[in-house]
C-alpha cells in the first residue's frame, strides 16, 4: 500500500514537473508579432521580415533569439537591459540592436530618447541615417565618431548640433554589442584593460597612530546614519520599513573602517608585531588580507550566517568584478593595537584568494548591502560603496607605455568628450580671461572709447561665431529645470560634465551672478544676445529708426519674462518633456544650435524676433527670456555693484536714461542691476569729461579759477524724448 501511495505521489510530481517546464518554455517564446516594445517590433520585422519567434535565453533574459521556424538567424536586445549611460538630458537612451551569428551587427535603431535637441530640433530621420551607419560592424570593433577610418578603429560621420548625444549612442550600442557578443559566444572577451599587479613595498617600518592612518588615507570609513539608510528605501516598497524613529534618524547605523593590511605600516601597526607575523604565514603567494572593523546596529557579518556559507552583507569589487567571501576566507580580529582606535563591536581580518587577481594599488570598493524585508520571501536591498585607495607611498608598479588611444578608451564618457573637445575649451578659457579683464579693469577701459567700442564689438563677434555657433555653447532654460530636477531625483555630476562647454560657461555664469549679478552673461556671453546686438548696431549704421517703449510700460513688460519662467517650471514637475516643447519660446536651438536649419515655423519666429530688434534693441532679452528672468532672481546677491554714479545722475542729468539701450536705468538715475547688459556704455559716458553734464560743469569751473565772481553753474539738462 506504501509503495503505491509513493508511485502515485512521484507520477503526480512528475506530471506538475512537466506542466511547470511547459509553462516556462511557453514564456520564454513570443511570436514576433507579439515582441515589445511596438517599435523594437519593428526593427526585427523590416530587418528580417522571416522571423516568426523570438525566444529568450535561459542564462539572460534580455537577449532574444531570433528563428525564422526553426533555423537561428540572429539576436536582438535593448540596450537599457545593459547599460545606463546618461545622455546629454541626463536620462539614458534605448537601443534595439540586432545581431547576426557571426557577431556583426545587423540594424541598431534608438526606440526611446527624452533628448531635447531631437525631440524639437534635429529631425528623427538623422538620427536614424547616423545609427544605420552600424550595420555590418563588428560587435568586437573600435568605433569613434569622426575622424579617420585605419587598421585599429571605424569612424562614423558625427550628427551637427547633437554631438554628445551621438557620442553617448555610440558607446551605448559598442559596448553593449561586445558585452552580448562576448556572453553568445560570437567575438573574443579583449577583457578591461588594467594595469600590471602592484607589488607591495616591504617599505621602513614606522610607528603611527590611528588617526594618521586614516588622516592618510590608509583606513577608510564608512558612516551610515539610520536616516540615510531610511531614505535610500524611498519611493520603494521597503519604503516605511523598519524605519526608524524621528529622533533616532542621526543614530549611527553602522560605521565601519575598512584597511589593507599587507602594507607593513598599516599591518604592524593594527595588528601588532605577532599578529602581523601570524597573517604573513598563513598568505599563499597572490592572496591579500584587508580588516574589517565596525560598531553600530547593523552587523556587517549579518545574523543569518552560517559555517560554510558566504557573507552576504559585504563583498569587494574591482575592475567592474566582485569578489565574495566564505567562512574559510574570514578570521576573527580580537585584538587592534593602534593607539587612540575607537571601540568597536565587530572586528575581522578578510582574505582575498588568489582566483580573484586583485591589484591592492588599484582602487577598490568594499560594498556593504542594507535588506529589508517586504514580505515573507521578498525583500529589498541598498548597497553603499566604501571606496579606497592604497597609498602610493605603500607600493610601485612596473611601468607600461599605454597608447593614448587606449588610455581614453578605459576612461569614462565624460572624460573622452572633454579630451576630444580641448581645442574649444582652450579658445574658450582664453575668451572667458579677457572677459575678466575687461570686468577687472574696467575703469581704466572705459576712459577710451574706441578701444572699449572694438573690445565689445569684438568679443560679441567671438561669442557669436565660437561660443554660438562654432561649439554650441548656448545656455538654455532647459539647462536650469534639469539641474533643478536633479537634485530632486539624484544628483549626478556625469549628466552636467557630458558636454564640456556648457559645463565651462554654467560655472563660469554661477561665478558671475555671484559677483556681478546676471547681467554679465546677457550682455558679453549669450549668442544670441549678441546676434540681436550686432544685428542692431548694423541697423543704427544703416540710419533704421530705433524705438523706445515708454518707462511706464516697459517696466511691466519685465514681468512678462518672470511668468514663463514660472510656467515652465510648474510643467516641467509634472512633465519635463513637454517643459522642453514650451521652452521653444527661446529661439536659441533655431538661430544657434540649428543655424536655422528647421521647419519654417521655428524659423520665422527666430526671424520675427530678430527683425523687430533692428527697430528696438534686444526685445525678446528684456520681455520674454525665461533664462534671463532665472539669472536675475539671484542678482540681489551680487558681491559687487562697479558700474558708478553720481548724486547728480537722474535729479538733473538724465543722459546715461536716454543712451541705455535696454532701458535699465530708472528715471531717477539709479541702475536696475536686473535688467542691466552690462553694456559699459553709461560708464564711458560718467568719465567722458565732454559728455557727462555733472563733470562738464567740475571743469567748467575749475577753468574760471576760485575767485571768479558769478552765479553758481548750472548743470544742464538733458531732455529724454
Amino acid at each position: 500500500m506504501s509503495i503505491r501511495f509513493s508511485n502515485t505521489v512521484n507520477l503526480i510530481v512528475m506530471a506538475l514537473v512537466l506542466t511547470l517546464l511547459a509553462s516556462v518554455t511557453h514564456v520564454k517564446a513570443d511570436p514576433v508579432d507579439q515582441y515589445q516594445p511596438v517599435a523594437g517590433r519593428q526593427v526585427i520585422t523590416q530587418t528580417l521580415p522571416q522571423v516568426t519567434e523570438v525566444r529568450f535565453r535561459e542564462s539572460n533574459r534580455a537577449i532574444g533569439e531570433l528563428f525564422a521556424g526553426e533555423e537561428l538567424v540572429g539576436y536582438t536586445y535593448q540596450s537599457l537591459d545593459f547599460v545606463q549611460t546618461p545622455a546629454y538630458s541626463g536620462k539614458p537612451l534605448n537601443i534595439q540592436v540586432l545581431m547576426n551569428t557571426d557577431g556583426e551587427i545587423l540594424k541598431t535603431r534608438v526606440i526611446h530618447h527624452s533628448e531635447p535637441i531631437l525631440l524639437v530640433g534635429i529631425p528623427e530621420y538623422k538620427l536614424h541615417d547616423f545609427t544605420d551607419q552600424y550595420t555590418g560592424l563588428k560587435a568586437d570593433q573600435r568605433v569613434t565618431v569622426g575622424g579617420n577610418t585605419n587598421e585599429r578603429k571605424v569612424a562614423v560621420d558625427g550628427l551637427s548640433g547633437a554631438t554628445v548625444t551621438v557620442m553617448v549612442v555610440n558607446e551605448v550600442i559598442m559596448r553593449t554589442a561586445h558585452r552580448v557578443g562576448v556572453e553568445l559566444g560570437l567575438v573574443e572577451d579583449s577583457g578591461v584593460k588594467r594595469p600590471p599587479i602592484a607589488e607591495v613595498n616591504n617599505e621602513p617600518f614606522q610607528q603611527v597612530d590611528w588617526q594618521q592612518l586614516t588622516d592618510d588615507g590608509s583606513i577608510r570609513r564608512l558612516l551610515l546614519t539610520c536616516g540615510q539608510v531610511d531614505d535610500s528605501f524611498k519611493g520603494s516598497d521597503a519604503e516605511g520599513v523598519d524605519a526608524a524613529a524621528p529622533d533616532q534618524r542621526e543614530d549611527a547605523l553602522i560605521d565601519l573602517y575598512a584597511a589593507y593590511l599587507d602594507a607593513p605600516t598599516i599591518g604592524r601597526n593594527l595588528l601588532g608585531e605577532s599578529q602581523y607575523q601570524w597573517l604573513n604565514s598563513i598568505l599563499k603567494e597572490g592572496e591579500h588580507a584587508i580588516a574589517v572593523v565596525a560598531s553600530g546596529s547593523y552587523s556587517f557579518k549579518g545574523s543569518g550566517y552560517v559555517r560554510g556559507g558566504i557573507f552576504d552583507r559585504i563583498q569587494i569589487r574591482q575592475f567592474g568584478d566582485t569578489f565574495n567571501f566564505r567562512d574559510l576566507d574570514f578570521y576573527r580580529l580580537s585584538d587592534v593595537y593602534s593607539e587612540g582606535m575607537p571601540d568597536f563591536s565587530e572586528m575581522a581580518i578578510f582574505i582575498i584568494r588568489q582566483q580573484y587577481n586583485f591589484d591592492p594599488g588599484s582602487p577598490w570598493t568594499l560594498e556593504l548591502t542594507v535588506k529589508r524585508q517586504t514580505g515573507p520571501l521578498d525583500s529589498k536591498f541598498q548597497v553603499f560603496p566604501l571606496d579606497y585607495q592604497l597609498p602610493e607611498q605603500y607600493y610601485t608598479r612596473a611601468n607600461v607605455v599605454v597608447s593614448q588611444d587606449e588610455w581614453l578608451e578605459t576612461q569614462p564618457m565624460w572624460v573622452q568628450v572633454w579630451y576630444q573637445k580641448q581645442f574649444q575649451i582652450v579658445v574658450l578659457g582664453a575668451g572667458i580671461l579677457v572677459l575678466l579683464f575687461v570686468l577687472f579693469f574696467q575703469d581704466w577701459l572705459v576712459k577710451r572709447p574706441n578701444l572699449t567700442r572694438w573690445i565689445r564689438h569684438g568679443f560679441l563677434t567671438y561669442t557669436l561665431f565660437f561660443i554660438g555657433w562654432y561649439a554650441l555653447g548656448q545656455l538654455s532654460i532647459v539647462n536650469v529645470l534639469t539641474f533643478v530636477h536633479s537634485f530632486m531625483s539624484g544628483f549626478s555630476w556625469q549628466t552636467f560634465l557630458i558636454d564640456p562647454i556648457l559645463f565651462i560657461l554654467w560655472a563660469v555664469v554661477a561665478g558671475i551672478v555671484l559677483l556681478w549679478g546676471r547681467a554679465v552673461y546677457c550682455g558679453w556671453l549669450c549668442p544670441f544676445g549678441a546676434l540681436q546686438e550686432l544685428l542692431n548696431e548694423i541697423a543704427r549704421k544703416l540710419k533704421i529708426p530705433q524705438y523706445n517703449v515708454p518707462f511706464a510700460v516697459h517696466e511691466r513688460l519685465w514681468a512678462i519674462k518672470y511668468i514663463i519662467l514660472l510656467v515652465l517650471f510648474g510643467v516641467s514637475l509634472e512633465s519635463m518633456a513637454m517643459a522642453e516643447r514650451l521652452a521653444e519660446i527661446e529661439p536659441f536651438k533655431t538661430s544657434i544650435t540649428l543655424h536655422f536649419v528647421r521647419s519654417w515655423p521655428f524659423v520665422l519666429y527666430a526671424l520675427v524676433l530678430l527683425v523687430i530688434n533692428l527697430f528696438t534693441r534686444k526685445v525678446y532679452c528684456r520681455y520674454l527670456c525665461p533664462l534671463g528672468a532665472a539669472l536675475a532672481l539671484p542678482t540681489k546677491l551680487r558681491v559687487f555693484d562697479w558700474l558708478k554714479r553720481r548724486k547728480e545722475c537722474g535729479t538733473p542729468c538724465r543722459l546715461c536714461e536716454k543712451e541705455c539701450e535696454v532701458q535699465a536705468i530708472h528715471p531717477d538715475g539709479t541702475i536696475n542691476f536686473m535688467e542691466c547688459h552690462y553694456c559699459l556704455d553709461c560708464q564711458v559716458t560718467y568719465f567722458d569729461d565732454n559728455k557727462c553734464p555733472p563733470l562738464i560743469v567740475k571743469h567748467r569751473g575749475k577753468r574760471r579759477g576760485q575767485n571768479s565772481p558769478g552765479r553758481p553753474e548750472q548743470i544742464p539738462v538733458v531732455e529724454v524724448k
